[in-house]
Parts: structure tokens; C-alpha cells; sequence
């Protein structure tokens, strides 16, 4: 049998994708490897009639609608290559099984490598997070912490800023704030610390001090941490699809890249990283697959 559409990616992109062309009668699977980013997050918000929702809970209501549409499989398999063969793309899983489909979806979403901080691990997902827009709300007006060590420091610092006042910016070592930055910043009571993290301390995730390599211990209840992103596998680069200044995949309004049948969606793109805006590309996506196809049932 050829497939549809083959999606690649069981997060809110992908699953969005799998409903809008479950609803358009097309033969689809949605390939998951279950190894989604947002795993370790607790409440996701920003998405209405969901906010607070879980990504299992999230997930559980997702395979619930899709459910109802019997063209649409779901498989918990790793796609490890995708080659063109004859028009339709081969792709094989981890097991060594092969599908043969005329269009792509990819939507693995992105890999992010924490700061080098003892511990912290311990307190991500739990009272350290990466978007504000999804936390800011919950740590509101808190004595709060951003550890960065890249270059969007100063925005996430000017962002963080509008959920609380009491913001300390620790750079783990590294001078990527600027004099001007920096001065700016201590006009709006807001210190920047470049000594190195010794370590984290709390419990049970929740933090309670940032504590220095000099011995200067702060007491912060929670915060933000910039991590570093980049695609979490092979696949596009391997199709050819062409990537922007910051390794996120290129693609038109309705998520076509540069190679014809491959379609990209969600956080791939470095956009955003929100469920509403991934769940929108994702339909995005399957409009744009199913469009593509009518023109070529019609030619």
C-alpha cells in the first residue's frame, strides 16, 4: 500500500497534521518515537480550552480525536531514513520496516542541550523553564533566575522582565552581555552575575539558591534558561531541504520546503515554541498536502 501522506513527529504538529488529513479521507501514519522535548513540562499553556493541560493528557485527547478517523495509523517507531524511490519516498523504521508514501511531514520538533549547571536537570520542567510566554504567568512577580550562556540573553532578559521585576542574569562564566546591555539593565534593578554556577540548590524541583564558585550564594524560587536548539536528526538535511541562518527548514505558507513532496512543521522551523502555533502548522501542513494532491488527481 502507498501512503498519503507519512508524518514524521507525534507532537502537536504532527498530530494536528493527522487530523486534518484523517477528516480530508487520506491514508496516513503518523510515525512517534515518543521522545517528545516538552516531556519533562508539567502544564503547557497558551492553548485555549487546554491551557494547563499536560503533553500526556495533551497526547491521550489528540489519539482520542484521530481515533474517530480509521485511514489514520499511528505507530510508536523511529524513522531512521527516508530515500525518493520512483516518485513516492521509502522510509524505514529502527525495526527495519519500509513504507512507501507519496508526501512527508516532518515534525520531530528540535533537540536543546541545557547550560553546563550542576543539577540542572533536577529543576527543569519544574520551577526552571525555557519560554515565559508558556511560565512567565505561573512565576509571576517570584525572585526569579535566567541562566544563559548564548547571545539571547538581553531579549530574554527585556521579555522575563514583564512577568517579574526581580531578575538576576547569570551567564555561567561567559561575557555576552554588553557594557551597554548591562548598564541598561542595573537602571531597571536588574544584576548580571558572570561568575560560574558551582551549583543549584533546592528540593523535590523546586529551586531555592543559585550558588557560585566564589561561594556567593542567591536565593531564587525559580526562572528561565536559554538552551542551545538544533534538529534532532538527519532527515532533512539528508532530503535536501534547505535550512535558514538558524538550522530551521525553509518552508511557504502552507509548510512546503524547497524539495518537492516534503512538507515541515512545528519548532523545526525555529519559530515559537508554542503548542497553538505548532498545532496550527501542522494543519497548515495537511492543507497543503491535501491541495497538492488534488492538483495532481486532476491533471
Amino acid at each position: 500500500m502507498i501512503l498519503d501522506c507519512a508524518i514524521i513527529g507525534g507532537g502537536p504538529a504532527g498530530l494536528n497534521a493527522a487530523l486534518v488529513l484523517g477528516r480530508a479521507r487520506r491514508s496516513v501514519i503518523l510515525f512517534d518515537n515518543d521522545q517528545a522535548r516538552n516531556a519533562v513540562t508539567q502544564e503547557s499553556h497558551g492553548f485555549i480550552t487546554r491551557d494547563g493541560v499536560s503533553p500526556r493528557e495533551f497526547r491521550e485527547f489528540a489519539y482520542q480525536d484521530i481515533s474517530k478517523y480509521p485511514s489514520v495509523k499511528i505507530k510508536k517507531q523511529k524513522i531512521v531514513e527516508i530515500k525518493e524511490e520512483n516518485s513516492f519516498f521509502r522510509l524505514t523504521t529502527e525495526e527495519g520496516n519500509s513504507h512507501l508514501s507519496k508526501k512527508i511531514i516532518i515534525a520531530t520538533g528540535l533537540k536543546e542541550t541545557l547550560p553546563n549547571v550542576e543539577g540542572i536537570k533536577n529543576y527543569y520542567g519544574k520551577s526552571l523553564f525555557s519560554c515565559p510566554y508558556c511560565d512567565g504567568w505561573e512565576l509571576r512577580d517570584q525572585p526569579l533566575v535566567l541562566i544563559s550562556e548564548n547571545k539571547r540573553a538581553a531579549h530574554a532578559v527585556m521579555t522575563i522582565y514583564q512577568w517579574s521585576k526581580d531578575l538576576v542574569v547569570c551567564t555561567n562564566g561567559s561575557k555576552i552581555i554588553s557594557d551597554a546591555e548591562e548598564q541598561l539593565f542595573k537602571k531597571k534593578g536588574i544584576r548580571v552575575i558572570v561568575e560560574r554556577i558551582a551549583k543549584l540548590s533546592g528540593a523535590n524541583g523546586k529551586l531555592e539558591k543559585v550558588i557560585f564558585e566564589n561561594g556567593e550564594e542567591i536565593i531564587r524560587t525559580g526562572g528561565f534558561v536559554s538552551t542551545e536548539l538544533e534538529q534532532p536528526n538527519h532527515l532533512a538535511n539528508s532530503l535536501g531541504c534547505e535550512m535558514n541562518s538558524n538550522s530551521g527548514i525553509i518552508m511557504d505558507e502552507f509548510c512546503r520546503t524547497n524539495v518537492k513532496g516534503v512538507y515541515a512543521a512545528g519548532d523545526i522551523s525555529f519559530g515559537p515554541s508554542q503548542l497553538i502555533i505548532a498545532a496550527s502548522q501542522g494543519s497548515r501542513a495537511a492543507i497543503g498536502v491535501n491541495s497538492d494532491l488534488i492538483t495532481e488527481e486532476f491533471k
